[in-house]
């Protein structure tokens, strides 16, 4: 028996040169396995239709089964290396195909394998699951393990390396909100629940999918029937922000005083409006003001209004935005810059219900219910003086955290796929989406502007991307640090380049060994950053860091070189 707490030592070169890509037969081999690069977003919406079409067990188990079949092919490629292998080591040729074909990162906790002695006992750790990532992103965050497919491997794998039935069970999962997933797998005798989770790898007729149909029908209307009166970019089934909409519409029907919190660019406006269109004020008018943006001198004026004469300037009589807003919501951003005079009159009007104009004596009654926000923490403006505590007190009397956007992480991908919907059709631009890495950088970055920040990201990507193409991650990011994870390429024989990522190095060497000329090296970047840009000169230029004049000086001067030489060549002997 053995046992492994850390990863095994495994020749991890020798089963990647495995992998071979023939151009002209258009098949990749792994050893005399016949594999398949299949798009992530392509399987992603295969799984999401079984879902649909199945109802969610249903295509569990088919998901669970083909996993299956998929481990035991795999399993038969161990055969042809156990003379070579430890135990171990042979059974972890497996989890490392598992991660060669770009299904799922393994980490090994716990290995104990002896066939002899029937002895099995392992736990694992997934990082990056494409499929509990996929399940979260369509159908939100789960509330059980959700990689059946991988699981499913996991247990074709073990059971064919063992000779005997291997029960994987997933205890920790991407799709249920955890960092990463963990499964852990025994002989099935060892599990009481065994038969619970085995009836899924049974086939499974489709006669009741009828039955199954009607039912899903039914809780769509019912869903479409209860869906909310949002404004459009109000996305997201994040935990964070399911919790702030709870709190919304609880406070929606009444009339109490709201006070939205949240940094800038999460959305305090857009929550404001929300409100007002939930409650019973919907047919008055929403009146919003960015404290902030109003000098200080100006804004009593502007919220209480003023008389004619009142001030040098004041030539009209002009009611303020408590009147405009008489009937329904006045919405304050960022009141925690309101100057202390004004801050005094804003706590009379709340507690009476009535304002004067400036310059005036008349006292106009007002129903308004307002809605504060501000970025800025109150209750430490009001230890610092700035902020009137009584006022405070009653601006607070209903409290609305809004979550940052790096704090949603499942809402990115669907708040970016709806602003690239606005902005195309803005644009008029037709486009096939993002491109799986701009996906994942899209999800990686942590949007310090939050959704304003994500919002003006993807306008512009829509604008430099190509009419019918995709969003690149140059389109999104104009400046940005590369990832530093190995990626494999094919090398001159057509096997996966393991020394991808000195490239650079011999590169450099060949120039210094005389067989380029960095002349030569120079007209390759141009060429490629032209091809990549589909012959534009600015996005080239981009490509290189360049600027247009900067590009375009070096290919004229490329060109007029590449001419002389002709010339040169063409000219007659002594001429």
């Amino acid at each position: 028996m053995t046992r492994a707490h850390a990863k095994p030592c495994i020749k991890a070169d020798d089963l990647r040169a495995r992998v071979h890509f023939c151009a002209e037969t258009g098949q990749i081999w792994l050893h005399e396995h016949r594999m398949l690069l299949v798009h992530a977003e392509a399987q992603s919406s295969l799984r999401k239709e079984l879902i649909d079409t199945l109802g969610m067990n249903r295509a569990r188990g088919l998901l669970l089964r083909m996993g299956y079949a998929s481990g035991m092919r795999d399993a038969e490629l161990v055969r042809t290396r156990m003379p070579e292998l430890s135990e171990t080591d042979a059974f972890m040729t497996g989890p490392q195909l598992h991660s060669l074909e770009g299904i799922v990162g393994v980490i090994p906790i716990r290995v104990e394998v002896d066939r002899d002695a029937g002895k099995f006992d392992c736990e694992f750790r997934w990082i990056n699951s494409w499929e509990g990532h996929s399940h979260r992103r369509h159908f939100g965050t789960h509330h059980e393990p959700v990689c059946w497919t991988q699981i499913g491997y996991a247990c074709g794998y073990s059971s064919a390396f063992m000779g005997r039935r291997i029960l994987f069970k997933e205890v920790e999962c991407a799709g249920m909100g955890d960092d990463c997933c963990r499964i852990v797998g025994k002989p099935i005798e060892e599990w009481e629940d065994a038969d619970e989770h085995m009836r899924y790898f049974a086939p499974d007729p489709i006669a009741d999918q009828l039955i199954d149909l009607q039912t899903q029908v039914v809780q769509l209307r019912s869903t479409i029937a209860e869906k909310e009166n949002l404004p459009a970019d109000m996305i997201g089934n994040s935990p964070g922000f399911r919790h702030a909409l709870d709190l919304l519409k609880q406070a929606a029907g009444g009339q109490i005083t709201v006070l939205l919190l949240g940094e800038t660019g999460v959305g305090k406006e857009l929550f404001a409006r929300a409100l007002h269109e939930m409650s019973n004020r919907r047919d008055k008018p929403l009146v919003a003001i960015n404290c902030a943006a109003i000098p200080h001198d100006l804004v009593e004026s502007e919220l209480f209004g003023v008389e004619k004469g009142a001030y040098t300037g004041a030539q009209v009589s002009r009611p303020g935005r408590f009147e405009r807003a008489d009937g329904g919501t006045l919405f304050l951003d960022e009141i925690g810059d309101l100057p202390l005079t004004a801050q005094s009159k804003l706590l009379r009007v709340l507690q009476e219900g009535e304002v004067e104009r400036l310059g005036d004596d008349k006292v106009r009654k007002i129903n308004v219910r307002l809605v504060a926000a501000t970025n800025a923490g109150l209750a430490q403006l009001v230890k610092e003086g700035r902020f009137r505590a009584d006022l405070y007190y009653r601006l607070n009397a209903f409290q609305i955290d809004i979550p940052a956007l790096r704090e949603r992480h499942d809402d990115i991908s669907p708040l970016a796929r709806h602003f690239l919907e606005k902005y195309a059709a803005i644009n008029g631009k037709k486009l096939l989406g993002f491109t799986d890495k701009a996906k994942k950088a899209l999800v990686g970055y942590a949007w310090p502007g939050n959704i304003r920040e994500l919002q003006n990201t993807i306008e512009r990507g829509v604008i430099l991307a190509p009419h019918g193409g995709r969003i690149e991650i140059e389109h999104l990011f104009l400046s940005r640090n590369h990832d530093e994870v190995q990626e494999l390429g094919l090398d001159s024989e057509g096997k996966l380049d393991i020394n991808g990522p000195n490239a650079g190095r011999a590169l450099c060497e060949a120039v210094c060994d005389g067989a380029m000329t960095l002349d030569e090296v120079e007209a390759m970047l141009l060429e490629a950053a032209m091809d990549k840009a589909r012959g534009n000169l600015s996005s080239a230029a981009r490509l290189l860091g360049l600027t247009r004049p900067q590009l375009a000086y070096r290919l004229k001067r490329l060109q007029e070189e590449a001419t002389s030489r002709d010339a040169a060549t063409s000219a007659p002997p002594g001429g």
